[in-house]
């Protein structure tokens, strides 16, 4: 499932070539048609990403709010983006937009650029009701703006719920995946598996931080990495898949060279080091 890094990516991505346009919008699958005939002809105002959810906002004629596209990708939904616009200098004028690939759930088209969602978790459109609600149960996310740490610190400094699963819980913080749930705790010192009321809040703070500095480089580079450039020997955009992690299915500890244990924790598989996160 991709990590919030990844959704706000997509939401800058998707707002550069799409947002201030009039889009025409299908379902070629069938499953989004009613959705599709009430977006069509919409302009699309804005895009929103809160944890790994999708938000676009839309107006209607004479400047009204129309209904909130609300997209989860989920494990297996994926976005294509179609540029149409030619390149400086063409002669063959604008590209066309390609033939649909696999069971495309919605596609959008605008004068720039068109994209194809396939396989989402969740594609409805919700009213402000449900946007708030939605807002409502979410924890708080390193990569907003509005984002209000203490949230979170309510939550995990009265719950005695081990600090790896409650990262994974996207009430008590949205957007955080596996990956950066193992990685920051193996940076910290912090055991997957010491209770929430156990953590001092010298160590939230410092859990916060890193996620807000990691996810921050991850939208960046679109991609997860860990890794200082000063250890590698390698500026970020030149790491290999295999050095941008540091304990994340690796076999040893990157601090100590010890054995880096696993275990299943909310469901995923936990990696950490048993001497340096004691």
């Amino acid at each position: 499932m991709p990590e919030g890094h990844t959704i706000h990516r997509v939401a800058k991505d998707h707002g550069s070539a799409l947002v201030g346009d009039k889009l025409v919008a299908t379902s070629p699958q069938g499953r989004f048609a009613e959705g599709a005939r009430e977006l069509s002809g919409r302009t699309l105002e804005k895009i929103d990403a809160v944890g790994k959810h999708l938000l676009y906002h839309w107006r209607g004629p004479r400047r009204t709010w129309g209904p909130i596209l609300h997209v989860h990708l989920g494990l297996y939904g994926k976005f294509r983006l179609h540029r149409l616009e030619a390149p400086s200098g063409s002669p063959t004028g604008p590209r066309s937009v390609p033939e649909p690939r696999g069971a495309v759930r919605l596609r959008l088209v605008g004068p720039r650029a068109a994209f194809d969602l396939n396989g989402p978790t969740c594609c409805e459109l919700i009213d402000e009701a449900q946007h708030t609600a939605l807002l409502e149960r979410l924890g708080p996310d390193p990569l907003r703006k509005d984002a209000d740490p203490e949230r979170a610190w309510n939550r995990i400094s009265k719950s005695r719920t081990g600090i790896g699963a409650l990262l994974m819980n996207q009430s008590v913080i949205a957007g955080v995946g596996n990956i950066y749930r193992c990685e920051v705790l193996h940076l910290e010192g912090i055991h997957p598996d010491r209770p929430g009321k156990e953590l001092l809040r010298c160590e939230f703070d410092a859990i916060w931080e890193r996620l807000v500095e990691l996810m921050r480089i991850g939208v960046r580079h679109n991609r997860i990495i860990i890794s200082d450039p000063a250890d590698i020997g390698k500026p970020r955009g030149r790491m290999t898949r295999d050095e941008r992690l540091r304990i994340y299915k690796k076999s040893a500890c990157p601090g100590c060279g010890g054995a880096i244990a696993e275990w299943q924790i909310a469901g995923r598989k936990v990696f950490a080091c048993q001497s340096c996160q004691s």
